[in-house]
């Protein structure tokens, strides 16, 4: 995409959506991150239970306070990236951080995209979803089609007027009530539970309560950190917690937590205490509907260094493999993470 020519004089934009007696696209266009108008579309999508651009997790689940980690779960990305713009001769802050330029992204796609032009990384982003699922992602992201080949200041103009349906629609739903409610685009748990355990899938009936004794028990919760660890350290995978391993409904109620943000905490807590609390920057966790009750997803991300369970005062190393989750020895695991993390130098 070639550059149109340096910044150019921008002109009010025509919208119906007001906010204060303006037009809310020209409400949009700023660069303050601190704008009610800005404010207003995020908890639009938020509301409207949008998908997170380019993920299967929601916009709600990533910004909960609960999924911290070493990094945020989630970040404003730029579309257009700050340094493709300067290539064009675009570098005032006020051009560059438009908020039409934001959009929610995961950390580690924001860190992968880096500073490639929107038309080169949007191609390899689309190929995780079908056209199914990208439709409504990109209609609550605002995204006009072939945005990505737009000049910039186009894009800007086209994408606040989408963003302001946005709002209206989340407004227009909080008033009157939606006729369904929104499901982003993302993990369809039954298909997953349906296909098995596997290289990629785990089930698991608890997260802390032995089924047999019906009392909390450290093994089980061993046994959910030694399946994060295994998937992290091989491809990634799902790990759906309150379903037996024939598939059948277990449910939530049984480990005994007082509600699903005290269940996701002790999840936290316990990952904090026997991983690098970085390993969240690979972890997503989340609540869905299964059956007649609930289930705890947690996905996990393909980790970019080796990740270790503590089990007292030793150091476990795990693998998935098939069905099930090995730990290697030491010098099997020595081996194993010169293969699969070359670039690893241990401190």
């Amino acid at each position: 995409m070639e550059s149109r020519g340096p910044a150019r004089k921008r002109t009010p934009l025509r919208g119906s959506v007001k906010r204060g007696g303006q037009p809310l696209p020209n409400e949009l266009a700023t660069s303050s991150a601190r704008s009610p108008s800005l404010f207003a579309y995020e908890a639009a999508l938020v509301s409207l239970n949008a998908p997170v651009l380019f993920s299967t997790f929601s916009v709600a689940a990533m910004l909960d306070p609960a999924a911290k980690g070493g990094h945020r779960s989630i970040e404003r990305h730029h579309l257009f990236p700050r340094g493709y713009l300067e290539k064009l001769s675009i570098t005032e802050v006020r051009d560059v951080n438009q908020i039409g330029n934001y959009a929610y992204v995961e950390w580690r796609d924001n860190v992968e995209i880096s500073d490639q032009p929107p038309w080169e990384y949007v191609p390899a982003l689309w190929e995780r979803f079908s056209e199914k699922n990208l439709a409504p992602m990109y209609r609550y992201h605002a995204l006009p089609d072939g945005w990505e080949h737009l000049d910039y200041w186009e894009f800007l103009g086209r994408r606040r007027e989408l963003m302001a349906q946005i709002v209206r629609e989340a407004y227009n739903n909080l008033a009157s009530g939606p006729e369904a409610a929104p499901e982003p685009g993302g993990i369809d748990v039954e298909d997953l539970v349906r296909g098995g355990e596997g290289d990629l899938v785990e089930l698991k009936s608890t997260l802390r309560v032995n089924l047999h004794t019906r009392q909390r028990d450290s093994r089980m919760e061993l046994a959910v950190l030694r399946t994060l660890a295994g998937f992290l350290n091989r491809d990634g995978g799902t790990l759906i917690v309150g379903v037996g391993d024939d598939g059948s409904p277990i449910g939530l109620d049984v480990d005994g937590f007082e509600n699903e943000d005290r269940m996701h905490q002790h999840l936290v807590n316990i990952v904090d205490r026997s991983m690098d609390a970085l390993v969240w920057a690979y972890l997503h966790a989340n609540f869905d509907d299964y059956e007649e009750g609930r289930v705890l997803v947690v996905r996990c991300e393909k980790a970019k260094a080796p990740v270790y369970v503590k089990d007292g005062k030793d150091q476990r190393f795990y693998v998935r493999q098939g069905p099930s989750t090995r730990e290697l020895p030491v010098g099997d695991a020595h081996q194993y993470i010169s293969h699969r993390f070359p670039s690893f130098r241990p401190n």
